[in-house]
């Protein structure tokens, strides 16, 4: 079993490769905030949530107060980060569950969702689950939804996984947004937009199962 509270700690240096993949998801997420109507209620859901940084960090320093944010994470640890985090900045809206992130049951009340977060999932299940994660998103997505994910280089430090989950949010009715992939870096970075009818949500349905 993968220790993630000690996956994290690379995040300590701001330096590493998953920082930078945190501040190129974080200006998604901005670019996000940014482009959406003020008021409209949105909803944003974040799988594998970790301590939740991604969006969190994002609603500590923009006015956005309206949004009702669901973080869905399995390690309790991590979790509880998170919960502290949205507390000691009085950040509402947030709710955190500590649970699977893997099945649709996971986002009950809280879908459709306006923005979706699937970082730190591709690279930690196997090449079938990706596609099959991929073109069941839709049941979590709102009309025009926004989805960011990522996805870690190949062992020979190509991009053919990334590519293939490109062309599998292709397959699916996303529009690529952006992807950011630098050289000397390990990770991508992938934004896309539902572009066909979202799909219903049913509890139960098994998106991804993790490999580590």
């Amino acid at each position: 079993m993968t220790d993630w509270v000690a996956w994290h700690q690379p995040y300590a240096d701001p330096e590493s490769s998953l920082s930078r993949r945190r501040r190129v998801v974080q200006q998604h997420v901005r670019d996000w905030l940014g482009a959406r109507p003020a008021g409209d209620g949105a909803r944003v859901v974040s799988a594998c949530a970790g301590d939740g940084r991604d969006v969190l960090e994002v609603l500590r320093d923009t006015d956005a107060r309206d949004l009702d944010v669901l973080l869905v994470e399995s390690d309790a640890r991590l979790a509880a980060e998170a919960v502290s985090f949205a507390a000691g900045h009085a950040l509402g809206g947030v709710a955190v569950r500590v649970e699977d992130a893997g099945t649709t049951t996971a986002y009950r009340d809280a879908v459709p969702a306006d923005l979706v977060l699937f970082c730190g999932v591709f690279g930690n299940v196997d090449a079938d689950d990706v596609l099959r994660c991929v073109a069941a998103l839709p049941v979590l997505c709102a009309p025009g939804a926004t989805v960011l994910w990522t996805r870690g280089r190949d062992e020979d430090g190509g991009l053919a996984a990334a590519d293939a989950t490109r062309a599998a949010f292709a397959g699916a009715g996303f529009a690529e947004l952006a992807f950011t992939a630098p050289d000397d870096a390990h990770f991508g970075v992938g934004a896309h937009r539902l572009t066909v009818e979202p799909l219903s949500w049913r509890p139960g349905q098994r998106l991804f199962t993790f490999v580590r």
